[in-house]
């Protein structure tokens, strides 16, 4: 079984979710700020209770999964991102780790989404047998796009998904 490793960046800390990050969890994925361009509306504590219990499940059944995103000075929980399998039916991102990352709003803006995400797909390139990752971003979500753009991400096409038009990327597995 394979748990999610401590990765580490400057200023990061990128670790497993743990049960006491569920208050944190809560207040990122309620507040309208980080749902505004993922689905609209807030999730309630059951649902985010499922989101921690089904981050904890992606690393033994997958061999990846999502961290949490944790100030290395305070210990404080900035958010989370990782990698994931959907299994959203988008012909474009099947066979391929999906990217994905949200913050606290008080962590916008700083460069800690780009930080964190290229320690996760350095390890993915060093340890996955995976030749592209994906993501899908919301057309109006300018912050999330430059994120993907600064991480190697390239515009892969637009799809309707759930009566949504959501911009599908990819990325080549950079070798080194």
């Amino acid at each position: 079984m394979i748990a999610a490793p401590i990765l580490e960046t400057e200023r990061l800390r990128l670790r497993a979710h743990c049960r006491a990050d569920f208050p944190a969890m809560k207040a990122l994925w309620q507040h309208p700020a980080t749902i505004r361009f993922i689905s609209g509306a807030g999730q309630d504590d059951q649902a985010v209770w499922f989101r921690l219990l089904r981050y904890g499940g992606m690393w033994p059944l997958l061999g990846f999964g999502f961290w949490v995103f944790e100030d290395k000075a305070t210990g404080a929980y900035l958010g989370e991102g990782g990698l994931l399998d959907a299994a959203r039916g988008i012909a474009a991102l099947e066979q391929m780790p999906e990217a994905g990352w949200a913050l606290i709003p008080e962590a916008y803006g700083k460069g800690l989404a780009t930080e964190a995400m290229r320690a996760v797909l350095a390890w993915a390139d060093a340890r996955l047998d995976a030749a592209r990752t994906g993501c899908i971003i919301d057309p109006g979500n300018a912050p999330s796009r430059r994120v993907a753009e600064k991480l190697g991400y390239g515009d892969v096409e637009r799809v309707d998904y759930r009566g949504e038009t959501v911009v599908v990327m990819a990325r080549e597995r950079q070798r080194g």
